[in-house]
């Protein structure tokens, strides 16, 4: 079981202490978020095989967070909840969670829970299409298309604006990026700014005050994913000229 890395987003710290000390007799490893912020570090830092997630949070609805997880590498999520009627299963089911545990519940029904959906675990498939609303990456065939247009990005390109967006919104530094989006160890953090700088220039109306692709001070880079559920309309935003499919081949075939 030491191989198997579980993620409890609770909002209740001692609730949070006990379910992680019982989980680490047990030879797993765990890791503890307090809040949706600090779970999505924690997520794309570790990623966890099975989240245990609160579905009411003190910074958002655990639901909400629950739907993000489930467009991501697809963990198993077992959900917990002070809610018990059927309506409220329901909603947390379809929202993707694998099974729905209410408040309160007992030290061994919530063992035997997260053992049964270890051993349902099948090896993990990558998605191979990722929907934010406005902006749809196809990581098979390496294609992003934006409010409608598709548009025409280098190998790098891409790499760097899924990483950005499969964050959800979460800063990144230079040197997490260089890991996560580049297929060689690179030294120099400053060649995330040249490859942003030329990212904006495709998706941004002007580069000098960039909505999509923000800077964060100090930090690093961060996706502004809230304007990808807003109605962006084409005036508020510059797109490459619209690209078939079939005028592509030959440039995606050089991207895999």
């Amino acid at each position: 079981m030491g191989s198997v890395c579980i993620e409890i987003v609770e909002g209740n710290p001692h609730l949070r202490s006990l379910l992680a000390w019982h989980l680490q007799q047990l030879d797993y490893r765990v890791y503890q978020a307090a809040s949706i912020y600090q779970a999505r570090e924690v997520f794309l830092s570790h990623q966890p095989t099975l989240v245990i997630l609160d579905a009411d949070l003190p910074d958002g609805d655990g639901i909400e967070f629950c739907r993000w997880l489930h467009r991501q590498q697809q963990p198993l999520i077992l959900m917990l909840s002070a809610r018990s009627n059927e309506a409220d299963i329901v909603s947390g089911l379809k929202a993707g969670a694998d099974d729905y545990l209410s408040k309160p519940f007992g030290m061994q029904e919530f063992l035997a829970r997260v053992e049964a959906l270890i051993r349902r675990k099948r090896t993990p498939v990558a998605p191979a299409y990722l929907d934010y609303g406005a902006l749809q990456i196809d990581l098979v065939q390496r294609r992003v298309r934006f409010q409608g247009e598709f548009i025409d990005l280098t190998p790098q390109e891409f790499s760097l604006l899924y990483v950005l967006a499969q964050a959800g919104g979460v800063p990144l530094s230079r040197s997490e990026l260089l890991r996560r989006a580049w297929p060689d160890a690179i030294d120099n953090p400053r060649t995330i700014d040249t490859h942003v700088l030329s990212l904006r220039k495709k998706v941004e109306l002007d580069p000098r005050q960039p909505s999509l692709i923000q800077t964060i001070r100090n930090v690093g880079y961060r996706f502004n994913i809230e304007i990808l559920n807003t109605n962006i309309s084409q005036s508020q935003t510059k797109l490459a000229p619209k690209e078939r499919f079939s005028n592509q081949s030959s440039t995606l075939s050089g991207q895999r």
